[in-house]
């Protein structure tokens, strides 16, 4: 028995069903692409939108701010447990423009969740929360009892 080096490209007949192949794997990654997150702002076509998050924990309190801009106060909703905290809402921004009899409308709308676990446990019910500028600041004081914590460590 002959061994014979198969080539798949060679012969335009032998292409016929990888074409099918191929035009499947572009389409699973298009619906792919449009699903996941970008790099770009955060802005995607599935997902909407994921506001970047940035933490700070100090002695007594644990500092979370996020960029939610073109919202109001209103269209976000923050709820904390005592070791995670969810922040959903939804964009409808619309921009209406006028120009030399040209009008040019732009528009973008979109859900948004996020949950952020916690490195401790905090008192959700203090929680304490300022929205300026497209900035959501929370402070999240830390339990009491994780605060008081204290741990014996046993040296060799």
């Amino acid at each position: 028995m002959a061994l014979i080096r198969w080539d798949p490209f060679r012969d335009i007949e032998r292409l016929e069903p990888f074409r099918d192949i191929d035009t499947l794997q572009r389409q699973m990654n298009r619906l792919f692409d449009r699903l996941m997150p970008t790099t770009n702002g955060g802005e995607g076509i599935g997902f909407g939108f994921v506001p970047a998050a940035e933490m700070e924990e100090t002695e007594d309190a644990i500092h979370l701010k996020l960029e939610v801009p073109g919202l109001s106060a209103k269209d976000i909703n923050v709820e904390v447990t005592h070791d995670a905290v969810s922040i959903s809402g939804e964009r409808k921004s619309e921009t209406k423009t006028e120009e030399k009899g040209i009008a040019r409308s732009e528009f973008r709308y979109g859900r948004f969740q996020r949950v952020i676990p916690l490195p401790t446990e905090v008192e959700n019910d203090k929680v304490e929360a300022e929205y300026k500028d497209g900035i959501l600041r929370l402070t999240l004081p830390k339990s009491v009892s994780d605060k008081q914590k204290s741990v014996k460590v046993n040296i060799g």
